[in-house]
């Protein structure tokens, strides 16, 4: 994966995945507030053109960004005013493609104008990102599928490096190898305990990553990264599926984001 320089000024990443499920139904998980909410952030969408799409990232980090296109359930796309002071806008475009075996090829493209490279990192390390969530869209739509979902976000910044916020984060989960297969337990406070079976552990540039699917508290799926953002942000993300979501997800969340805050509690102090 690369950054495309176009001789006009536009630069644009490309991002490519194979999801189960029709059309209408990937359609639903990337373009719908309900949908979206399942596998990436909260997020809410005033589905025509002209509407909006807000996300939620936690930590007061929203996102907004005006619908150009949407046309269910081929494309989607949306513009953003830049993500840092000076940048230019970006735009999103997705788009799905049906496959034979009931499967669809899911495209996310990021593009801007710029006369200068001040501002390619940013939509690489986007580029970078998504294939972590991805594994969390196919779980959804492999197991999830249309079940309601309920999500946990707890994040702490780090002023080390990516790498070793990471280790830092594998430490205190007790990962050791995080070899897909290995059950892990995490003990947090009030009693909450995290465990289930790793799925998968990545890096992708700076991005280290691990997915895991839970048998406790709830059924769904547990992505926790150490991920770059002006400096090194470790997160933990728990998407819940099915009727007790909300509920586990309230009760869990503050003791979720004080865990988090006691790995890096220098960080913590200083916030």
């Amino acid at each position: 994966m690369s950054i495309q320089r176009d001789p006009d000024g536009r630069r644009s990443v490309r991002v490519e995945c194979e999801v189960p499920g029709t059309p209408e139904q990937v359609w639903q998980a990337i373009a719908t507030g309900p949908g979206i909410s399942a596998w990436f952030v909260p997020t809410t969408v005033d589905g025509k053109v002209g509407g909006e799409t807000v996300s939620d990232f936690g930590g007061g980090m929203v996102s907004k960004a005006k619908i150009t296109a949407y046309d269910p359930p081929r494309r989607f796309a949306a513009e953003a005013p830049g993500w840092s002071e000076g940048m230019p806008p970006v735009a999103t475009e997705w788009t799905i493609e049906a496959q034979a075996g009931g499967t669809c090829r899911l495209r996310v493209v990021h593009s801007m104008f710029a006369s200068s490279d001040d501002w390619d990192s940013q939509i690489e390390h986007t580029q970078d990102g998504w294939p972590s969530y991805f594994v969390v869209l196919r779980r959804y739509l492999t197991r999830f599928a249309g079940e309601a979902c309920a999500q946990v976000q707890a994040m702490a910044m780090s002023s080390s490096s990516c790498g070793e916020a990471w280790q830092t984060l594998s430490d205190a989960m007790q990962l050791d190898e995080g070899k897909p297969g290995q059950s892990i337990s995490v003990e947090m406070p009030g009693g909450v305990a995290m465990s289930g079976k790793v799925q998968r552990v990545a890096r992708s540039g700076e991005h280290h990553t691990l997915h895991v699917a839970p048998d406790a508290p709830a059924p769904g799926t547990l992505f926790v990264g150490a991920f770059p953002c002006g400096g090194a942000m470790a997160s933990l993300q728990a998407y819940f599926y099915g009727d007790r979501a909300e509920r586990v997800a309230a009760d869990v969340g503050p003791h979720v984001q004080k865990w988090l805050q006691g790995v890096f509690p220098a960080e913590a102090a200083s916030g």
